[in-house]
């Protein structure tokens, strides 16, 4: 068994336009082993973190430790950094921070921003999948307007299931981005030139329309959800 963890460790990484890159240290990232090894590894530090009645929130080697007063993050970082040196372990030193939740700015951790009470997704999750969907609904996409929907359904659906904890705005946000971008196929469709806007747009293709037409909406998901 500690053969095949040691293969796994010194397998490297295969990046395109980089080629193989040898792992010099730690776990290759991205690597299938990475978070088990990183929740056997960091096991003692959930104990060393409870005993101190302290509350972790930990992912593998992600980590946010929740405190009610400055003093208190500052006494759980000085204990999480005396045991990192001894378990030869280092802190991220840009994403290793105290911060005040309750002020404008917060957080970010696993996908999420959280931020004087609320949570959504970070930037980089929402530019990420409008990418996916993007390349999906561009205006010289030649498929039925059911054969897009069926296409991007599954994106929209996984998506909301990870981040259907977020504040509402922020799913209402994606709701209209993506009609938009099927707004403008149909415009174009239709002998009209440039993207959906204005309220002729919208009133040919009221949301209903989608609604009907089948498309995922995340903010009626979430309204049945609760």
């Amino acid at each position: 068994m500690l053969k095949l963890i040691e293969s796994y460790l010194k397998a490297g990484v295969f990046e395109a336009c980089k080629g193989w890159e040898a792992t010099t240290e730690g776990t290759p990232q991205g690597g299938v082993v990475s978070p088990l090894l990183a929740n056997i590894y960091l096991d003692g530090l959930d104990w060393l973190i409870a005993g101190a009645g302290l509350q972790m929130v930990r992912y593998a080697d992600d980590f946010v430790i929740l405190s009610r007063t400055e003093q208190e993050a500052q006494r759980a970082l000085a204990l999480i950094s005396e045991w990192m040196q001894g378990a030869e372990l280092k802190l991220h030193p840009q994403k290793t921070k105290i911060v005040d939740a309750t002020q404008r700015g917060g957080f970010e951790f696993l996908g999420y921003h959280f931020e004087r009470g609320q949570k959504w997704p970070r930037k980089k999750s929402e530019v990420k999948v409008r990418e996916k969907l993007r390349a999906r609904t561009r205006r010289t996409n030649g498929q039925s307007l059911q054969s897009i929907i069926a296409g991007i359904n599954p994106i929209l659906r996984g998506w909301y299931n990870y981040f259907r904890y977020s504040k509402r705005n922020a799913l209402q946000a994606m709701d209209s981005w993506i009609r938009g971008r099927l707004r403008s196929i149909l415009r174009k469709r239709a002998k009209r030139k440039g993207k959906a806007k204005g309220i002729n747009d919208h009133t040919r293709w009221r949301n209903r329309f989608f609604d009907e037409a089948g498309l995922f909406n995340l903010t009626t998901a979430r309204e049945q959800g609760r």
